[in-house]
């Protein structure tokens, strides 16, 4: 089993975007709420991802090289999340989708070497006009949901052109002895979906997917076991519990891999090498076709650093033949 160098992410966070520590004058930090950003503290331990195509990309590359207070990081994360809308919101409509004050969008402009708001968005029209759509105004809200699914996927398939950091990620992956698994919440499913499959081909995965003191016990384990790497999916809302616990992770000398919904998510912070993959958010809960496929990606190219992936397969599916185990 392995890996074309075609199919890879161009998203690996490989270029330093530096963090203020101080919070905003609003006091808003980010929290483990929504779209918030991080709350204060390291500055660029995560990477910034690589400039891409589509107005998601064309934000993130606005974005990087600024030094940003948490307030604009939730800011900046929140116009992310809805880039396609973005230039043509006004000030308070942004700081509504934000949950910041008017006064902080203002401030976030002029961060970014604007002189005020209308020049920001001014600039947002020329550099990302709306990309022309089917009829939308004929879809019905469920049919609107899936639309933004598959323009989610069509942004992940146009950053899926560089392969080093994939292939960086499938190696530390492979690598670690054991590999720990984490997912809190609603990223529980994703870090369960991972670990089932990864457990097919990698000789020791373990799940962290209820929270609490006891999963830094087994972090604790794992590192004493000899592992390496952490990967964690990480979704919204974000839980305070995951940053604290990748901090953990950090401290007790794991490499941290982190598959997010943006590239300004609170766990950029306390990742290494952070990859994004938007979520869906027309409906009453987030939808994560991205992330998901995202992380299959991630286990074909782990498949790449494990030389005996190809005959676990065939051993497993060996003995599920035996066992009757499937109904073909």
């Amino acid at each position: 089993m392995s890996v074309d160098g075609n199919t890879s992410v161009n998203m690996g966070m490989d270029r330093g975007m530096d963090v203020d520590a101080d919070v905003d004058p609003d006091g808003k930090a980010g929290g483990d709420g929504g779209s918030a950003g991080g709350d204060g503290g390291s500055r660029g331990a995560a990477r910034s991802a690589g400039v891409t195509d589509g107005p998601a990309g064309r934000l993130q590359s606005l974005f990087e090289g600024h030094r940003l207070t948490p307030t604009q990081r939730r800011i900046a994360h929140s116009m992310v999340r809805r880039a396609a809308d973005v230039p043509f919101l006004s000030s308070v409509e942004l700081a509504e989708l934000a949950g910041v004050s008017q006064p902080s969008v203002t401030r976030f402009a002029v961060a970014l070497g604007f002189d005020g708001y209308p020049a920001l968005r001014k600039h947002l029209r020329e550099v990302a006009p709306a990309e022309p759509a089917a009829d939308s105004g004929s879809y019905n809200e469920y049919q609107q949901a899936v639309e933004a699914e598959i323009e989610n996927l069509r942004h992940l398939a146009s950053v899926l052109a560089d392969p080093r950091p994939v292939e960086r990620a499938g190696r530390l992956l492979a690598a670690s002895r054991p590999l720990p698994v984490l997912g809190l919440r609603a990223a529980a499913s994703q870090a369960y979906g991972f670990a089932y499959f990864a457990a097919k081909v990698h000789p020791d995965v373990r799940l962290l997917h209820e929270g609490g003191t006891m999963v830094h016990d087994r972090i604790d384990a794992a590192v004493r076991a000899g592992a390496s790497t952490l990967l964690c999916f990480a979704l919204p809302r974000h839980p305070r519990e995951v940053v604290d616990t990748l901090a953990y992770a950090k401290e007790a000398g794991l490499t941290v891999v982190t598959v997010a919904d943006s590239a300004f998510a609170p766990v950029a912070k306390v990742s290494d090498l952070l990859l994004p993959a938007a979520v869906g958010t027309g409906l009453a809960f987030d939808t994560v076709c991205a992330p998901m496929l995202l992380g299959r990606v991630l286990l074909e190219a782990m498949c790449d650093g494990l030389p005996d992936a190809q005959a676990r397969l065939e051993e497993f599916d060996a003995g599920a033949a035996a066992r009757g185990l499937f109904v073909e």
